[in-house]
Parts: structure tokens; sequence; C-alpha cells
């Protein structure tokens, strides 16, 4: 089973929280317009060295089981590119998307 659902953060923009029920596992994600962060599934050294030349903003949180602890647990690793924007290991899942969607705002 799959589940969209709109995220409100604290700026007032909405990112889109999916959560894709596997086996034995669920998958979590929450996207903004220019990166994400997701649950241990994904693999940030793959990001950085065989990916790193498309520099993705992402960044992935361990031990969640939810969207809304995904929001609230630290950050276990991030990119290289998230860590230009001011991401950083440790940071709040929903600091880092603030980050992002103020990333996103300036780029505009």
């Amino acid at each position: 089973m799959m589940r969209m659902v709109p995220v409100t953060l604290g700026n007032g923009v909405t990112a889109l929280g999916v959560e894709v029920k596997l086996p034995k596992t669920t998958l979590l994600a929450i996207s903004t317009d220019i990166g994400y962060i997701m649950c241990g599934a994904l693999d940030v050294g793959l990001l950085n060295d065989r990916l790193r030349d498309r520099r993705i903003v992402a960044a992935r949180a361990v031990g969640v089981r939810t969207l809304e602890e995904l929001l609230e647990a630290p950050l276990e690793s991030v990119t290289a590119t998230a860590e230009t924007l001011g991401i950083t290991v440790g940071m709040k899942g929903s600091d880092a998307l603030q980050v992002m969607s103020a990333a996103s705002v300036a780029e505009d």
C-alpha cells in the first residue's frame, strides 16, 4: 500500500510525504522542490560517489517508522550537496526540509 500526504513546513511551504508499505518494512520519504529526506533505505554513499554529478540534495534518518518520526529524527547522513546548503548531520528532518524549501525560493 502507498500513501501520499501533504506535509506543511513551518514556513508555510508544503512538501510531499510518501509512505510505501512493503513486506517487513516501510519506505518513508518527504520531498521538496529541490531535495528530500528519507528513511534508512537511502544510500547516501551511492548518491555522493556514483551519482555525484547529479548533485542530489538528500538526507537520511534511521530508525523511523512514520512520516512524523522522520520529521523529528536527527539526520544520520547527508549528501555533499545538501551540506553546501547548510544541512548537517544531527539536524532534525523538519529543519532540513525548511532549508531545502528556502533554497528553492532563493533559486526562483
